[in-house]
């Protein structure tokens, strides 16, 4: 059998993947608050000869011979993520978040049971009952919303609708939500219901890994999560809960809704999570809210509104109206100015999803590559003159900028 280089097997795919190398290299300020860039280490992995295996079923007991060493790369992933985060029980097979939730729905819900979940526009996600998405076709599901005043969510409103709808499950976890979780409210809410309590922490996971944010083991039933985003890791999804729940979780991955794991992917899994037990990464995620914070008092100065009025996390949230332009407008002219953010609905939007009226902007990416407070006030400034019409010559100054922090040592080779 000939084993060929991509760029003789397929120069096609092979000249795509150059491109976006490129792109992420020297391009563009990746600004998407759910995007990172992972290790080389975590790109090996990923690429490994993992991915010529079936390994259907778990750690010693698969349904297919020869998966020692999937064995002990699943097994390191486990592990190294009861340790960060503290959870009793942790399956590292979801393919991605979407995926990690349905299986943590079906583990301790059947179809028709009522949910507690976010208001989509308030910073939820389609699988925390949106009725396109399965969840809300499979579950029923009643919301809480975003306090009209303060942008956030408060304790006594989470609370009422607990007790207004009387859940089976409580949903938090936010896709666009610029503050801390109020884990407290949400623990009385479920006291008071006694519900069984979920979070989906796939954005701030890096951030609880760190210590930075609260972590809600030991009191939460279920946690899941992407293993990207803040955790900086493969692309992918991850269930952690108390240990009485493993069974139904871990049936309800294998073989309710997945039958082989993407092995290789599970090994990308292990390895960032080894990286985020490393010294720095307290101090990597540290300055990831700082980075945030900084290109929050930057937009303002700028002029922009933010929700909420700044940041916890590592996103922020900009309210376009204050600039007299939809987020759809300033997600194109910053795409223009060599600046990637998204269009993202903001609490109350009276624009729709394809339009809307916000763009959510995150830090994790540039914080990967080196850069810090003084760059993202500087990038904040980028911001506004691009929106202000300054397109060409703010590109001039993302090149520029790009240049002084390479993503990768040896760029050429790594895609």
């Amino acid at each position: 059998m000939q084993h060929h280089p991509l760029s003789d097997a397929d120069p096609e795919v092979h000249n795509a993947l150059k491109n976006e190398m490129n792109r992420q290299e020297s391009d563009s300020l990746e600004m998407i608050a759910s995007e990172n860039f992972v290790n080389q280490a975590v790109l090996e992995a990923q690429g490994s000869v993992l991915t010529n295996k079936y390994a259907e079923g778990y750690p010693g007991n698969r349904y297919y011979a020869g998966c020692e060493y999937h064995d002990d790369v699943e097994n390191l992933a486990r592990e190294r993520a009861k340790d960060i985060f503290g959870a009793e029980h942790v399956n590292v097979q979801p393919h991605a978040g979407s995926q990690a939730n349905f299986a943590a729905y079906f583990s301790v819900l059947e179809k028709g049971d009522r949910v507690l979940g976010p208001v989509l526009a308030h910073g939820g996600h389609l699988t925390h009952g949106h009725p396109v998405n399965f969840s809300g076709h499979i579950f029923d599901f009643d919301t809480y919303a975003i306090d009209e005043e303060t942008e956030r969510f408060e304790r006594d409103e989470i609370v009422e609708a607990a007790r207004e709808h009387d859940p089976d499950l409580i949903v938090s976890g936010y896709s666009a939500y610029p503050r801390e979780i109020p884990f407290d409210a949400f623990r009385e809410a479920a006291e008071e219901t006694d519900a069984v309590l979920m979070t989906d922490i796939a954005h701030v996971a890096g951030l609880v890994a760190a210590g930075i944010h609260e972590n809600p083991f030991p009191d939460w039933d279920i946690v899941t999560t992407t293993t990207h985003k803040t955790l900086r890791g493969a692309r992918g999804g991850m269930i952690m809960s108390r240990e009485g729940l493993a069974e139904d979780i871990d049936r309800a991955v294998f073989p309710f809704s997945q039958g082989g794991p993407l092995m290789h992917q599970v090994a990308g899994k292990a390895v960032s999570l080894r990286l985020a037990q490393e010294r720095d990464y307290r101090e990597y995620q540290q300055q990831i809210v700082d980075n945030a914070q900084a290109l929050a008092e930057g937009l303002q100065e700028n002029g922009f509104r933010l929700v909420s009025g700044g940041t916890d996390v590592h996103l922020v949230l900009a309210d376009m109206s204050s600039k007299d332009m939809t987020g759809k407008e300033a997600e194109s002219l910053l795409e223009d100015a060599g600046i990637v953010v998204n269009k993202n609905m903001i609490p109350y939007d009276e624009r729709s999803a394809k339009v809307t009226s916000g763009v959510r902007i995150g830090t994790p990416a540039l914080t990967t590559r080196g850069m810090e407070e003084s760059e993202l006030r500087y990038v904040a400034d980028l911001i506004g003159r691009a929106v202000n019409g300054e397109t060409d010559r703010v590109r001039e100054e993302v090149e520029d900028l790009l240049h002084e922090f390479p993503l990768y040592e040896d760029a050429e080779n790594s895609y």
